[in-house]
């Protein structure tokens, strides 16, 4: 006797079937744009050379800039924008909340303050910056949760706004108290910059990756399931709190390990995962195309930020502010007149 699958099993299959079609066409873009920033620079580098460089038979000049200067940046931002793509859509699934992100639960903020307090008060950067920041992330994130425990999930983002607040008072706090040159390094840190990338950082951020990326993918049925309402989810087999918690857990994980090393980058989090259902068309969670969408807007947005205006480099967060506030405006105009 035959069992027939679930309508819950194939509308999985079939969601996940065009989540590989997009990601399939997201890694051709993706591909382009690594192309694009290996090639372009103040020296500039055909795509034959390149690739001599990566198999190490161009001259050493070639092999500096391509292998030490720009590989580490790009390969940085690749795995920083997937980080918090996936981290954004984690968050809007298991929270029903289009809001939802890193930005807005204190992730981003708390990072701020960690990166602010290590870089004028503590003089300190490279690597142990990055331990500083992901510790202050990791303890913002468990006073949100601790504070929202046993409440409606819409109560975890008022207590993140509320967490924000407190961490930006304390960045402007800090400013005011600082250095000039100081408070300039770490203005430009706070807004994501990753013109300090190097090797050391690219794998401190892919160590991370490593563990966390596949972890929040295999739960991508889970977040599908429990998209259809807490009792449904529980009808079919899903441990709703436990799972809720996990994710939560795995989503702060994946948004602190991508701050840490690049500093808080507004909006990737937020735009990645609405786009990634647009392109899938399931109007489910989509996980892999919006680490992909994540990785792709991030790298996009540091071309951009590096070769806009001639010789005045700007952080990628500039770049991403830029595009993520009308997109952030438009949600909410767009929920007013559902609503009305």
């Amino acid at each position: 006797m035959t069992v027939s699958p679930s309508p819950v099993g194939r509308q999985f299959r079939r969601a996940r079937l065009r989540e590989a079609r997009v990601a399939g066409a997201l890694a051709v873009v993706i591909a382009a744009l690594a192309v694009l920033g290996l090639t372009i620079g103040k020296a500039s580098v055909s795509p034959p050379e390149v690739f001599s460089a990566l198999i190490g038979r161009a001259d050493a000049m070639t092999r500096f800039v391509i292998l030490e200067l720009r590989m580490p940046r790009m390969v940085t931002a690749l795995l920083a924008g997937a980080c918090l793509g996936l981290s954004g859509a984690v968050l809007q699934s298991i929270l029903r909340n289009p809001l939802a992100s890193p930005d807005i639960i204190g992730v981003t903020n708390s990072a701020s303050a960690a990166g602010v307090i290590g870089l004028i008060l503590l003089g300190i950067s490279g690597l142990a910056l990055s331990g500083i920041v992901l510790a202050g992330t990791v303890a913002a994130t468990a006073v949100v949760y601790l504070l929202s425990w046993r409440r409606a999930a819409h109560q975890l983002v008022i207590v993140g706004i509320g967490v924000s607040a407190v961490c930006a008072s304390v960045v402007s706090y800090v400013f005011t108290r600082s250095d000039i040159r100081d408070a300039q390094e770490a203005l430009v840190w706070i807004n994501g910059s990753l013109g300090r990338s190097g090797w050391d950082t690219a794998l401190t951020l892919a160590v991370c990756a490593a563990a966390l990326l596949p972890a929040s993918l295999a739960f991508g049925r889970r977040l599908t399931v429990l998209e259809l309402g807490d009792d449904p989810a529980a009808a079919l087999g899903v441990k709703v709190g436990r799972t809720r918690t996990l994710m939560l857990g795995l989503a702060a994980a994946l948004a602190a390990a991508a701050v840490a090393v690049v500093g808080p980058v507004p909006f990737v989090a937020l735009v990645s995962a609405p786009i990634a259902r647009r392109l899938t068309a399931t109007g489910s969670v989509a996980l892999l195309p919006s680490a992909l969408i994540g990785a792709a807007v991030l790298l996009a947005s540091d071309l951009v930020a590096q070769f806009a205006i001639p010789d005045v480099p700007l952080p990628a967060g500039v770049v991403t502010g830029v595009v993520g506030a009308p997109y952030l405006l438009w949600i909410l105009v767009r929920s007013g007149l559902r609503r009305g």
